[in-house]
């Protein structure tokens, strides 16, 4: 579900969306290698930047951020990861 409007959130439940599919994927947060994000606004960094210190208070992982255009259904942040899996 896309939360609208303020930045925190939309990036709160990114992360939990996130956590989720690596828990369904054998995997969690601390198994993340590299995190892509994507901002339709990059004023918007600082603030997403506090919220990963708040999934990722240790090691957090490697991380790129990019600007774009736009994103679908009007969402301000996309998050891809690559990480490992529990054997």
């Amino acid at each position: 579900e896309l939360i609208e409007g303020d930045m925190r959130k939309q990036a709160e439940r990114a992360l939990k969306n996130l956590e989720s599919v690596l828990v369904a994927g054998n995997s969690s947060l601390d198994m993340v290698i590299k995190l892509t994000v994507y901002l339709v606004d990059i004023s918007d960094f600082l603030i997403v930047n506090s919220v990963f210190s708040d999934f990722f208070p240790n090691q957090p992982p490697a991380r790129e951020t990019v600007q774009v255009s736009g994103l679908p259904k009007g969402a301000r942040i996309e998050i891809s990861a690559i990480g490992l899996a529990r054997s």
